[in-house]
């Protein structure tokens, strides 16, 4: 049998990987000038850093701007799931007292607004699937446990696959059920990873609570976390506002392109999710708010009053100037890609934001919150040259919110993937459904034809 030296994970990058690694980097830098005369676009995005098309979709819509006289104006942002828009949406369930995960989880995933019986039936299918096989809690999240709870995730769901006999089935019925599955799955995949880490690594005492197939997906989120499994009200409502606002964002944002991609090839679903996962691990996409948080932490120990509209503006000048926090020279949570005038999801997010922190007893922070929010668009104005106007986005509150629930940082991010795999798995459903050819998009070659070099020639 062979032994394995898994100590070679544990060491520091050596001096002979260190001069591959700038070997590599030397050769691997293309010049900006390149793409411009070559009229490729990076990111596919345009120099204006609008996205190129690569798709077509039915089942969301970003809008940020129209076209006036030739000219493109930016507009306040709207967001449409289906075709509805989500402001109604969430004014819809939360006038009339409800949760509205699944309602949201439904309509994307079948284009139509459920009746009662429908919505009924659809609940009582994601809590049927709320239990995870037997032992895997034991014999897989206990195991090995990671400190990075997307990681985890992503073990899990490929984990899934040897659990399924259909796992390879890409028939719509087949992957329908998987992705239900998968739905009503994440938060106890993600909330057990965290219990492991949190009892292995740091100590503490470990608590893995049952789902209760009767209660909504944010109760559920809450009920399993919390060592009394205790929740408001309220809470449970913000949480269930933060899940649908993240839910679905367009075909266009780095996650659900992957899953298109991933999904052209006919693999798995697990595989495809998965992939999913690790695209949206990356802090250029999902783990902003984290960065939200953690600036405000350092902001308040640096701003003596909070209410100085001076002090307030000359940190955020510093942040901006690389003297403060992580000199990264960037406001955390203030600019998107798409929205200019105004970020819908943050506009919805705002009252409710309020409404916690209130019961919370933290009206300061929010008062502190609302400052930057009026002083950061403006502040950056004067500070950059810009193409295009700048505004909150949903990350600027969505970690606020999970600070004041008690969610450890560890699960923002899965928590953005909880809500996500809606949205994920309609868009595999929508790429499977249209049958269509694998994604594979041209790159331009520009390196010089070389002649072979024996080895003792070199």
């Amino acid at each position: 049998m062979t032994n394995y030296n898994f100590d070679i994970f544990q060491e520091e990058v050596s001096p002979e990987i260190l001069r591959l690694a700038k070997i590599s980097e030397q050769h691997s830098i293309i010049d900006n000038e390149l793409f411009t005369k070559y009229d490729v676009k990076r990111g596919l995005r345009d120099l204006n850093g609008r996205g190129v098309r690569t798709g077509l979709t039915r089942i969301s819509d970003v809008r940020a701007n129209k076209i006036v006289d030739g000219e493109q104006i930016p507009i306040p942002g709207k967001l449409f799931y289906r075709g509805y828009n989500v402001e109604d949406l969430v004014k819809g369930f939360t006038e009339d007292d409800r949760y509205g995960f699944e309602e949201v989880a439904f309509l994307l995933l079948f284009d139509k607004l459920p009746d009662n019986e429908e919505l009924n039936t659809f609940k009582k299918i994601i809590g049927g699937y709320r239990s995870l096989p037997t032992s895997f809690v034991r014999d897989i999240i206990m195991k090995a446990p990671s400190k990075d709870m997307m990681n985890t995730l992503a073990r899990s769901v490929l984990t899934l696959y040897a659990y399924d006999d259909r796992a390879d089935d890409t028939s719509l019925p087949n992957v329908l059920r998987q992705c239900l599955q998968l739905i009503s799955l994440f938060p106890e995949l993600a909330i057990y990873g965290y219990q492991a880490y949190n009892h292995y690594h740091d100590g503490n005492s470990l608590f893995i609570h049952a789902p209760n197939p009767e209660l909504s997906t944010a109760e559920n989120i809450l009920s399993l976390l919390r060592p009394d499994s205790s929740y408001t009200k309220l809470e449970a409502t913000l949480l269930d506002i933060a899940l649908v606002l993240h839910m679905e964002h367009g075909g266009g944002n780095n996650s659900t392109f992957t899953t298109h991609v991933v999904t052209s090839t006919l693999t798995d679903t697990y595989s495809t999710i998965a992939a999913a996962i690790g695209s949206l691990k990356g802090p250029r996409h999902g783990g902003a708010n984290i960065k939200v948080v953690k600036m405000f932490e350092d902001m308040k120990a640096n701003v003596k009053d909070w209410k100085d509209e001076e002090e307030v503006g000359a940190y955020l000048r510093k942040l901006l100037h690389k003297e403060a926090f992580d000199h990264a020279g960037l406001i955390y949570g203030c600019g998107h890609a798409i929205y200019s005038s105004s970020d819908p999801r943050a506009e919805i997010f705002k009252d409710f934001v309020g409404k916690l922190s209130h019961e919370k007893g933290l009206d300061s922070e929010y008062q502190l919150y609302s400052l930057v929010e009026r002083l950061a668009p403006k502040i950056i104005a004067e500070e950059r040259k810009m193409y295009k106007g700048v505004c909150i986005n949903v990350d600027f509150y969505s970690g606020f919110v999970y600070s004041m629930l008690g969610l450890p940082a560890e699960l923002y991010t899965p928590m953005f993937a909880i809500a996500r795999i809606v949205g994920w798995s309609a868009h595999r459903m929508e790429e499977l459904a249209n049958n269509g050819k694998i994604i594979r998009p041209a790159y331009m070659p520009i390196h010089d034809d070389l002649k072979y070099v024996a080895i003792d020639k070199r």
